[in-house]
């Protein structure tokens, strides 16, 4: 509903007793509230507004606004709880869970399909067709949306989870999100499972076949993603103290923690996000960067909280954490080529991870195995904006190049007695030249000597006494902190050589030898 932006009709302070009976409202609305929480929610001496817009598709909704954020909003006289509302209260409605990757589409306009939803093990909460449902993420039980229910629990099973699941209203980073102080959603962990609980309804998995099968479908869109099954474990997906060769589960939940941080800075947050919330970093990023059947939860590690772990983080200096307001810290500068930000991938390692990611995840096409359908972590990884919604599937070669193209080039040279030297960026070959002079005189130049580890005057000096003509290193123009020597007159074949027999370089990096000048010529 507020996916595009909304048209103000009017902004008013609300008065005395229209505050009384919007308090009687919430407590018919939401009985489960009491009378203390909506006083906390609806406080007697703070400005409330009444704001009256139009959504983007002309319907008329009345917002209730408490310190710039807005807490609730009526439609066809109806109260509904907004995101803000709901992260102080995350109990109030009842709560089905969906993938990190899905919000994007919940807030562009999708409703939620029934593939998409998340089966937990004490399986999905009993609500009836028309039923107000919150919307959170895995790993977080504070809700990013808010939607009406299109069937019940019992269809929803018997449905084979096929189909549309609710109606979304109201997301987080949508425009109504916008219109308040536009704060993240604060990190929930997800309530602990009693296995011994027998008052927990168990779901049949039977009743909707292999979760290994998730799809997610958009109302205006018919590209289907696919997800794999979470693994199970016993705390809702908490790591298992058996896991993992018999770790500790603190150790694990350490190992945890630095993976996805150091995934969510390497994969998802960019330098123009800085200053950036660390509260946006752990909700938005870290949480979404956190493996399927796993959940992150700072508790369970060695730090205990958030703020412990950034100031280790910062002694390691890979950030630097301010507090650019009274109490609210936020990462200020990131160093993007810390070594614990990953080491280098060869092509064929590449090449071996998405063919196993790949078929571990049954994404090659049963119908055509030459083709593989693409998850949302392949859709976020190799895909273009406008190709989202309308590519689904991809031939092997071009998703192993699509892979390749979009990660950093980079190269190792190793010279002997000394450690390898890793530079980003592709290897230059060594490139000769030849250049007309005055007078109709050629010279050869030659550029990048010193990526291959050759000294550019040395290499002068030498072609100057077996060449007999003069030399001259000077900086190579458009090229930062590096020279070319040049020599006067066609000296490729001697400089050839040099290069290929005393130096033993391969000539797949040179660059320019073919301009030697033909047996029999001058």
């Amino acid at each position: 509903m507020f996916a595009k932006a909304f048209r103000v009709k009017s902004n008013t302070a609300i008065k005395g007793s229209d505050r009384r009976k919007l308090r009687a409202d919430v407590t018919a609305a939401f009985p489960t509230l009491g009378t203390d929480r909506v006083s906390e929610l609806i406080p007697g001496k703070e400005e409330l507004n009444v704001v009256k817009l139009y959504a983007h598709k002309g319907d008329a909704v009345t917002v209730y606004m408490i310190g710039g954020n807005p807490i609730l909003f009526e439609l066809e006289k109806n109260l509904y709880p907004t995101v803000y509302t709901l992260w102080s209260y995350p109990d109030l409605l009842p709560a089905f869970t969906t993938w990190p990757l899905v919000l994007e589409k919940l807030v562009g306009g999708a409703d939620l399909m029934l593939p998409g939803v998340v089966v937990p093990r004490t399986g999905l909460p009993q609500v009836q067709q028309g039923d107000l449902c919150a919307i959170a993420l895995v790993g977080n039980r504070a809700p990013v949306a808010i939607g009406v229910a299109a069937m019940s629990t019992t269809q929803m099973l018997a449905s084979g989870l096929k189909g549309k699941g609710f109606s979304v209203l109201h997301t987080y980073q949508d425009h109504l999100w916008k219109s308040g102080d536009k704060s993240s959603p604060p990190a929930i962990a997800p309530l602990a499972v009693n296995p011994t609980d027998s008052n927990e309804e168990k779901v049949d998995l039977g009743l909707h076949g292999n979760l290994s099968s998730l799809t997610l479908e958009g109302e205006e869109e018919n590209r289907k993603v696919h997800h794999p099954e979470a693994s199970e474990d016993t705390s809702s997906g908490a790591l298992s103290q058996d896991s993992q060769d018999g770790k500790p589960l603190q150790e694990q939940m350490d190992e945890l923690l630095h993976q996805c941080f150091l995934h969510a800075l390497k994969s998802r947050v960019k330098k123009a996000d800085l200053p950036l919330l660390t509260s946006t970093l752990l909700g938005s990023h870290m949480f979404s960067c956190c493996p399927e059947g796993q959940q992150l939860d700072i508790k369970k590690s060695s730090y205990k909280k958030l703020s412990k772990f950034l100031q280790h983080m910062q002694q390691e200096q890979i950030v630097q954490v301010k507090e650019l307001s009274k109490g609210v810290e936020s990462i200020v500068a990131v160093d993007w080529r810390h070594p614990r930000k990953g080491s280098t991938l060869e092509g064929g390692e590449v090449r071996r991870i998405v063919i196993d990611y790949a078929k571990r995840n049954s994404l090659v096409d049963a119908d055509n195995r030459n083709l593989v359908k693409l998850d949302p972590i392949l859709c976020d990884c190799i895909l273009e904006k406008n190709e989202q919604h309308s590519v689904m599937r991809l031939p092997w070669d071009c998703l192993l190049t699509r892979c390749l193209q979009n990660m950093q080039p980079a190269y190792q040279v190793t010279f002997p007695g000394q450690e390898p030297i890793l530079k980003k960026g592709k290897l230059s070959p060594i490139d000769i030249t030849l250049a007309q002079k005055a007078y109709n005189k050629k010279v050869t130049v030659v550029r990048n000597l010193e990526i291959y580890g050759l000294d550019p005057c040395s290499v002068a000096t030498t072609l100057q006494q077996r060449c007999q003509a003069s030399t001259i290193v000077s900086p190579a123009p458009g090229a930062k902190d590096s020279v070319q020597v040049q020599i006067q007159g066609n000296q490729i074949h001697h400089l050839g050589q040099l290069l290929l027999e005393e130096y033993r370089l391969p000539g797949k990096y040179i660059q320019g030898l073919e301009k030697a000048p033909k047996p029999g010529k001058k």
